[in-house]
């Protein structure tokens, strides 16, 4: 199997955090990244993040993460590893999700829930994807464009 892990960064939800620790428990990826000020399941002091662990559902402790305040410095060290970067964002130079080519180590980031991911950091994507919308509004909650983009990337 593929290995893929995911980048969360600049997500202010706890519970947003939280349900995508349980989705990533489920579909397999191997470690989260917490970047910007996405809260992390244990904050600074070694507390609980209680709303993290009430949508997480123990997810947070059987799924590898780690915390970083600075994204590039990240980004840099995993593409040093082999990752691909996968930017999961609206942009013109998007491709549908489901025709993603996955490779052995996949990347994917998902951005704030307003803003999505920056210019700057879609720039230091290799690739950029966006689950069509048919309705009228825009977009989805993060977490569940999480679930589909991991679920399909299983196939």
């Amino acid at each position: 199997m593929k290995e893929v892990a995911l980048l969360l960064h600049n997500i202010r939800s706890a519970h947003n955090v939280g349900s995508i620790f349980r989705t990533a428990d489920a579909a397999g990826v191997s470690r989260i990244f917490l970047t910007g000020y996405t809260p992390a399941p244990v904050d600074r002091f070694g507390r609980v993040q209680k709303d993290i662990a009430k949508t997480a559902l123990g997810a947070e402790k059987f799924v590898e993460w780690e915390s970083s305040k600075n994204i590039k410095n990240q980004i840099s060290k995993l593409k040093n590893k082999g990752w691909r970067i996968v930017g999961v964002e609206q942009d013109v130079r998007a491709k549908d999700y489901r025709k993603l080519k996955m490779r052995s180590k996949t990347l994917f980031i998902l951005g704030n829930e307003v803003r999505g991911i920056s210019r700057s950091l879609r720039a230091q994507c290799d690739v950029l994807v966006e689950i069509p919308m048919c309705g009228k509004k825009e977009s989805l909650n993060v977490s569940v464009a999480a679930g589909i983009v991991l679920f399909q990337s299983r196939e």
